[in-house]
């Protein structure tokens, strides 16, 4: 399995690293501990992946980079993007157990 990539996020991903990370070379997404379920998301810019420690996936043009700790908590996730209210990107992951009544932590 693998990380995908929507149209739209990877439209987003690639006008920010246009506009905003001219050096990034995909976005970097990550599983830390914290929140109140146990687990959360972090996204960022990748500069360079470290290909020991990293795993990048490619669709429709974007790339994302996941160290391969993260990647345990994130095969098979959906990486989409939403303008309006409560947009951004969002990640549809099926390991996922159970969130928090925010949304923003989440257990396996």
């Amino acid at each position: 399995m693998a990380i995908h990539i929507t149209e739209a996020a990877a439209k987003k991903i690639n006008e920010i690293i246009a506009t905003e990370k001219p050096d990034a070379s995909g976005m970097r997404i990550a599983v830390q501990g914290g929140g109140c379920a146990g687990m959360s998301y972090h996204f960022d810019f990748a500069l360079a992946p470290d290909p020991k420690q990293d795993k990048v996936f490619e669709e429709n043009g974007a790339k994302v980079v996941v160290d391969k700790k993260s990647y345990l908590f994130l095969n098979g996730t959906e990486l989409s993007y939403s303008d309006g209210l409560n947009g951004g990107f969002k990640l549809k992951n099926p390991n996922v157990k159970a969130t928090c009544g925010c949304g923003e932590s989440f257990t396996v």
